[in-house]
C-alpha cells in the first residue's frame, strides 16, 4: 500500500510541477548595434569588434546553443539552449555578421540573427541598402524586421501609421518575407505604443535588461526584454550572461 501511495505522490508531483517549470523556462535575447572596429564616431559601447563577435558566436556554437529568430519563436520550446541575437539600426557594418555567420556555419550549427532596420534610413550613408537586405534575407542567416520608419520615440509620436504600418510594408516589399517584430527605438514604450504595435506586429522588443520568462500574461510578447552586448563585454562576461 505504501509503495502505491509513493508512486501516486511521485506522479502528482511530476504532473503538476513539470508544466510550471517548463512555462518559466527563460529565453535570452541579446542586442547588438555595430559589429566593427571603433574609430571614434558614436558611442563606443554600441560597438563590438568582429574579432570579439566571432569569439562569442564560437562560444555559442561550442556550448550547444541554438540561434533563433522571431519567426521561429515556437522553436524555443524544442531546443535545449535557445538564444536570439538582434541587431538594431541596420548599419552597413552588419555585413560583418553575415561573414562571421557564413564562416562558422556547419550542418550542426546554423547561425541566425534578426536585423531591426529603420525603413526610411535604408540606403543612407553607413546603412544597409535594399539590395543588401534582399541578399541577407535570401541567405537564410537573417530575419529582417522593423525598427520603425524614422527611429522616433514612439511615446512622443502621433504618426503611428507611418512609423509602424509603412515601415512594416516597406521592409516586407524589399525582403519578400513576413515582418512580424518591432524593436522600440530607445527602448521606449507605454500602453498606447503597445496597443498600436499590436495592430501590425506579433512581437514588441524592448531594452529592459533581463531574461524573458513566459508567464501567460496579457501582451507579454510586446514587452520582450534584451541584454546588451557591449564593446567592453569580455568573453568571460559573455559566457556568464548566456549561461
Amino acid at each position: 500500500m505504501k509503495k502505491y501511495l509513493l508512486l501516486l505522490l511521485i506522479y502528482i508531483f511530476w504532473g503538476f510541477q513539470l508544466p510550471a517549470a517548463y512555462a518559466e523556462r527563460p529565453v535570452l535575447i541579446l542586442v547588438y548595434h555595430s559589429i566593427a572596429e571603433y574609430k571614434g564616431t558614436g558611442s563606443k559601447e554600441l560597438y563590438v569588434t568582429p574579432e570579439n563577435f566571432e569569439k562569442q558566436i564560437n562560444y555559442l556554437r561550442d556550448n550547444g546553443f541554438t540561434l533563433l529568430t522571431f519567426d521561429r519563436w515556437q522553436d524555443r520550446k524544442k531546443v535545449k539552449k535557445p538564444i536570439f541575437l538582434t541587431f538594431d539600426d541596420g548599419y552597413k557594418n552588419n555585413e560583418n555578421v553575415y561573414l562571421i555567420f557564413k564562416k562558422l556555419a556547419s550542418p550542426q550549427f546554423q547561425p541566425t540573427g534578426t536585423l531591426f532596420v529603420i525603413s526610411d534610413f535604408i540606403g543612407r550613408e553607413n546603412r544597409l541598402t535594399s539590395t543588401d537586405l534582399k541578399r541577407l534575407a535570401k541567405s537564410g542567416y537573417f530575419s529582417i524586421q522593423s525598427h520603425t520608419a524614422t527611429h522616433v520615440d514612439l511615446t512622443k509620436t502621433k504618426d503611428f501609421t507611418h512609423e509602424l504600418r509603412d515601415s512594416k510594408e516597406m521592409i516586407g516589399r524589399i525582403t519578400g518575407k513576413p515582418v512580424i517584430a518591432l524593436s522600440y527605438p530607445y527602448g521606449n514604450f507605454n500602453e498606447k505604443v503597445v496597443e498600436e504595435t499590436k495592430k501590425y506586429y506579433s512581437f514588441g522588443i524592448t531594452t529592459t535588461p533581463e531574461l524573458f520568462f513566459e508567464k501567460g500574461t496579457k501582451d507579454e510578447l510586446y514587452y520582450l526584454p534584451r541584454i546588451y552586448i557591449k564593446y567592453s563585454t569580455t568573453l568571460a562576461e559573455f559566457a556568464r550572461i548566456v549561461d
